[in-house]
């Protein structure tokens, strides 16, 4: 399945607790259909002192939402846009927003 999300694309979250909020993709999961977008989803760790983090305690950080749950944001309307591909007179693929008709 082709997700058509990437990484540093902005969405905006269409169902949930953070319904309405947006943010941009830090890491896309594709086997697990799943997202981590920058300040959503943030849970809280518990965590030990180790060498990477000496302090230990209790860390915050974004936990991932899955992809059906979130839709790309039209950079012209600012709205929740479906994605389409089109292909281009030189062959390449290109993204576009359907709600805007405008190539992303």
């Amino acid at each position: 399945m082709s997700l058509g999300l990437r990484k540093d694309d902005v969405v905006v979250v269409i169902s949930g607790e953070y319904k309405g909020k947006s943010g941009k993709i830090l890491k896309v999961v594709p086997e697990k259909d799943r997202v981590i977008v920058e300040g959503i989803n943030i849970v809280r760790r518990h965590t030990k002192p180790s060498v990477k983090n000496q302090q230990g305690g209790i860390m915050e950080k974004e936990a991932s939402l899955h992809i059906s749950n979130v839709m790309l944001k039209c950079p012209k309307t600012g709205k929740p846009t479906r994605l389409g591909v089109k292909v281009l007179e030189d062959g390449s693929r290109a993204r576009y927003s359907k709600k805007a008709k405008e190539t992303i």
